[in-house]
């Protein structure tokens, strides 16, 4: 059997973690260590942009890498709640 990736091997234990977790709150554990590995938390830009400006598209690919890490976020918060 060939060794994982690092970011595979973190979901990996994130599901088998030392707290005994059960069910919804495992998968959830892997999930948030999943988005971690996958869109890490990016801090959002300093400072006021003028009216009527553009954003770059390396800003809106930020924007869009975040939106996909909130909503992998969400599912994990709702399965923890189960």
């Amino acid at each position: 059997m060939s060794e994982l990736s690092l970011a595979a091997q973190t979901v990996l234990d994130a599901y088998y973690c030392e707290k005994p977790l059960v069910g919804s709150k495992r998968v959830a554990a892997a999930l948030r260590a999943a988005a971690d590995q996958v869109v890490p938390n990016e801090p959002a830009p300093t400072g006021m942009r003028p009216a009527g400006d553009v954003y770059s598209s390396r800003e809106i690919r930020r924007g869009q890498r975040q939106e996909t890490r909130s909503q992998l976020l969400a599912i994990a918060a709702e399965l923890e709640n189960q």
